[in-house]
């Protein structure tokens, strides 16, 4: 009897590390790939409050399956990349975000891909110019309107095609 209790403690303890290191997996970031960022320290301050930034990323999720619109920045009139972050920040927290790309890869500040948190931008780019942006929402996931396609999307950093972009994370 105590051989076969001590086999299932063992398969149990096995169980939960293997579990454990499936979590962590499934929740760690891709890694930016720009060598010359600088990052600030893990405590990076927001202006959005941690229920502002439930909010962000609530209503983001819910966008998605919203048609896809150059220059559009309302759920009505559709909406592409540097509008949808627009809108969402602003009805849900409060804070104007620059209206283009360009501008996003400076508003807020530099987060490392290991104090990322819900909420923060995603900066793609390519030869240092950004190129795409969209909405961390958890789990390795960001909400974004990618003309390829037509609507806003929830997608995997990890992704193939994603993992393989340079991306910067910033708060605001």
């Amino acid at each position: 009897m105590r051989i076969a209790t001590d086999s299932r403690l063992i398969t149990l303890r096995a169980a939960a590390i293997a579990a454990v290191l499936v979590l962590a997996a499934c929740s760690s970031v891709a890694p930016v790939r720009d060598p010359a960022a600088q990052f600030t320290p893990r405590d990076v301050p927001s202006r959005l409050s941690p229920e502002q930034a439930n909010d962000v990323t609530i209503y983001a999720i819910s966008l998605v399956g919203t048609p896809y619109r150059h220059g559009g920045n309302t759920p009505e009139a559709g909406f592409d990349c540097s509008g949808l972050i627009g809108h969402v920040y602003k009805t849900r927290g409060a804070v104007a975000m620059p209206r283009t790309v360009a501008r996003l890869q400076d508003a807020g500040q530099s987060v490392s891909p290991d104090s990322i948190r819900s909420g923060d931008l995603v900066i793609f780019g390519q030869r240092g110019e950004a190129t795409h942006a969209g909405i961390y929402v958890g789990g390795n996931r960001f909400v974004h309107a990618p003309s390829t396609g037509g609507e806003v999307r929830l997608e995997s950093l990890s992704s193939k095609y994603w993992s393989a972009q340079q991306v910067a994370f910033r708060r605001p």
